[in-house]
Order: C-alpha cells, then sequence, then structure tokens
C-alpha cells in the first residue's frame, strides 16, 4: 500500500495550497495541547508572568519540534492513512505533499526547533524537546502502534514533553512540579484517546492497528477509560501539596476532575447496558477537563489565594 498514488491523488495547482498543505503535515490542532499544557507551566515556574520573550521563544520552539513529530508521523503512516476515512484527507494521500517532501519537511522542523532553543531557552529544554520528538517518531510510531494495543500509553509519553520544556525554559532545571503534571498527562492520554479509536474501531480493524479501544468491547474499554481517569484525577491533586497550589487550583481539580470522571462511568455504564456508549462524549469532555486544569494552574499563581 502506498499513499499518495491513488488515482483521485491530485497536485496543489498553488502556492497558497502547496503552504495549507504543508502546515496540514503539523497536525495545527494537536498544537493547540502545546500552547494548553506549555505556558501555564511556565507561568508556574516563575510565580508569575515570565519574560514575554521567553514565552514566544518556547512556544515556537514547542510547535516546530510537536510538527516535525506529525510530519514524520504521517510520512510513516502513509500507508495506512490512505485505507481510514479519518485520514484519507492527508496531504501524502491526497498527493498535495510528495513523501520525499514531507521527510525533508520533518527534519528541517527536527533541527530548527532543536537549535532555537538551545539559542533561545537552553539546553536542555533543546534535548528534551528532542527527546519528545525520538519517542513519538521511533517508540511510538515505529516500534509500538501497529504492534500492541498499549502503544498510546507509552506512546503518549511524547506528548508528555511540554510540560518538562515549558518548566525546564525557565527555570533551567527540572522539579517535582513538572514531574507531577508529566505523570498527570501520561495518565490522562488513554481515557482521552481510547474513546476515538472506539469510534473508528473499523477503521483500525481494517489496517490492522491494535487500539485498546478497538481490539476490546466497549466494557472492557471503558473500565480502562475509568480506571486511567480517576488515576489522572489523583495526580493532579498531587500538586497541591507539592506547588503549594492555591484554592482555584484545587477546587478546579476537583470540580473538572469529577466532570471528567462521572462521564468516564457514563461511557462504562452505557456500554455494560448495551446501549450506544456515545465515545465521543469523553473525548472531548478530557479536552476540556485538561483545558481548564491548565487555565487553573496558570491563574493560581497570579492570585494571593
Amino acid at each position: 500500500m502506498t499513499a499518495g498514488t491513488s488515482a483521485r491523488a491530485v497536485r496543489p495547482s498553488s502556492l497558497g495550497r502547496t503552504i495549507r498543505a504543508y502546515i496540514a503535515l503539523t497536525k495545527p490542532r494537536v498544537l493547540e495541547l502545546l500552547l494548553v499544557t506549555t505556558v501555564p507551566v511556565m507561568i508556574l515556574a516563575e510565580g508569575g508572568f515570565p519574560n514575554v520573550w521567553l514565552v514566544l521563544a518556547t512556544v515556537l520552539g514547542g510547535s516546530l519540534s510537536a510538527g516535525s513529530a506529525a510530519a514524520f508521523n504521517m510520512y510513516l503512516d502513509r500507508d495506512i492513512d490512505a485505507h481510514m476515512q479519518r485520514t484519507a484527507g492527508r496531504p501524502l494521500v491526497t498527493g498535495e505533499v510528495s513523501p520525499r517532501g514531507a521527510l525533508v519537511f520533518a527534519w528541517t522542523l527536527a533541527a530548527a526547533s532543536t537549535i532555537w532553543l538551545a539559542l533561545t531557552t537552553n539546553l536542555l529544554a533543546a534535548g528534551l524537546s528532542a527527546a519528545a520528538i525520538f519517542f513519538y517518531v521511533v517508540i511510538y510510531t515505529m516500534i509500538l502502534k501497529r504492534r500492541t494495543e498499549q502503544n498510546i500509553v507509552w506512546g503518549g509519553i511524547a506528548g508528555c514533553f511540554p510540560v518538562l520544556i515549558g518548566w525546564t525554559a525557565v527555570t533551567g532545571s527540572l522539579a517535582w512540579p513538572p514531574v507531577i503534571l508529566f505523570v498527570l498527562v501520561f495518565l490522562w492520554t488513554p481515557p482521552h484517546y481510547w474513546p476515538l479509536s472506539m469510534k473508528y474501531k473499523d477503521q483500525y480493524d481494517e489496517v490492522d492497528v491494535p487500539m485498546l479501544g478497538a481490539t476490546r468491547n466497549g466494557s472492557q474499554v471503558g473500565l480502562q477509560v475509568i480506571l486511567y481517569a480517576w488515576a489522572t484525577v489523583a495526580c493532579s491533586l498531587l500538586l497541591v501539596p507539592v506547588a503549594g497550589m492555591g484554592l482555584v487550583y484545587t477546587v478546579s481539580a476537583v470540580v473538572f476532575g469529577g466532570w471528567f470522571i462521572y462521564e468516564s462511568h457514563r461511557l462504562y455504564t452505557r456500554a455494560v447496558r448495551g446501549t450506544e456508549p456515545r465515545p465521543m462524549r469523553v473525548f472531548h469532555a478530557s479536552i476540556t477537563y485538561l483545558t481548564l486544569l491548565f487555565v487553573a494552574i496558570a491563574v493560581d499563581p497570579l492570585l494571593p489565594f
């Protein structure tokens, strides 16, 4: 199976279309998660709002890094992307970007992000950024994704690095608060992604990618989602004593965490009863939960209580 060679593949007819195709390689929606998790951690590390230039430099470097990992992922997965309705419109499938062009683009972003972060923040942040790319491309995409239903558990580690990069960009070192947030994002990733794989179960089955949401029945997946949701919320509460978080964060962690757990239990209950589990409710709830939690992380240090 070779992507980009189908009869319906087309080449870009304008510079604007070409630019949009290359931007699509970076998975812009994923970059939103980068912003959500990086900037609040920088505020927490500073105990207030850090230097604006440092924030912009870190976000730019992180965006280039995440874009590189995404482009490598699309290059390596172009064969299965061509056979999944969810991914059939990606640039390498439609032919808007050639495999060679995507690979050169991915390597360019990887080099640019590492050099940029080394020059504008510090070597530790740059090293963590390079490690995130390696983990997502090699450990997840090349090794785990097509071999184990636990792929997203360990592959999701790549998405945890932005909290470490944001903290080290400000402090130049690591500490327990970013480690806790690293573990939080690690625990959050399975209950975030498994419901999505339930939604697209047939498509994952067709391309033989063993996502847990596709290999197990709804009640089994729902139980795993519940366990990880509870673990995520428990981990979020560890930040209160370790980082000295105030009332805003504490209340947010309890309230939003409770809602996330409720939606997880609802998915399981509906699956056990044999009704439509509506997994996308949990998928969207997980995004909202993480966003609101990190907003609370950003606001809390700026308030006197």
